[in-house]
């Protein structure tokens, strides 16, 4: 008989799924038992793909579709989630934008935009979830950050702020949820190769952090770090900005 996982008989909901990080978070999970809700805003074949390799492994998730900016879809993906599934015990705040521009070109619909999505869309989330994660009994909340939130980077001053947003929003949702077992993280993600849109440049920060590992991370590398902030060993774990860069800031 297989010995059981440390995620078996759990939910976990994890926001922009279709690809890289997010991709590689909700395939984490789902290896180590727990059934997945893989979100995505708008492509629902990605997030289709996401759900048939984790059923080659043996596991089980389905697909969603629903912009984290939009609180009534959200409301209505949890409903229709925590229906099938009779619980949400993770709830991973992923979803994010992270475009470039410089403060003098920069529309006040495109600073909204990148912190509708991260911020709000977090909020969002969270709120939904609630009412499950209060009575899962190892309820965990984890908000993805990123390393330029720390460290600031050219045109990216919509995103460091909604990114930075999110450590202040981690550090007092746990306060407000400890009494309920709620634990609540953020994992700010170093320089980690992903696939990009064939157009896209490369991040102005990625230019200037070198690591102390010579090397970039993998989406793998900050999965592995989210599955264990999931799992029984990181109950006493809560509040805590964790970085995953390979040495390129330090906290």
């Amino acid at each position: 008989m297989s010995e059981e996982k440390e995620l078996s008989g759990r939910v976990a909901l994890v926001t922009g799924a279709g690809r890289n990080i997010g991709r590689a978070m909700a395939k984490a999970l789902a290896a180590g038992g727990a059934t997945v809700i893989v979100n995505v805003r708008s492509n629902k074949v990605e997030a289709e793909q996401v759900v048939a390799e984790i059923a080659r492994d043996g596991g089980k998730a389905i697909a969603f579709v629903a912009d984290v900016g939009d609180a009534n879809a959200i409301e209505a993906m949890v409903a229709e989630a925590a229906g099938q599934f009779g619980r949400i015990d993770y709830l991973i705040n992923n979803a994010a934008l992270r475009g470039e521009r410089h403060l003098d070109e920069m529309t006040f619909e495109e600073w909204r935009k990148v912190l509708s999505v991260t911020l709000d869309g977090a909020f969002h989330c969270v709120k939904a979830c609630l009412p499950h994660l209060k009575t899962s009994g190892a309820g965990a909340v984890i908000n993805i950050g990123g390393l330029s939130a720390h460290t600031g980077s050219k045109h990216r001053v919509h995103v460091t702020t909604a990114k930075l947003g999110l450590v202040g929003f981690t550090r007092g949702l746990a306060h407000d949820l400890a009494e309920h077992g709620v634990t609540v993280n953020l994992v700010a993600p170093g320089t980690i190769d992903t696939a990009r849109d064939s157009n896209a440049a490369k991040p102005a920060h990625h230019l200037i952090n070198n690591t102390l590992t010579g090397k970039r991370g993998a989406p793998d590398d900050v999965a592995a770090m989210v599955r264990f902030l999931c799992g029984p060993g990181a109950r006493y774990v809560t509040g805590q900005t964790i970085h995953v860069n390979g040495g390129a800031y330090f906290a």
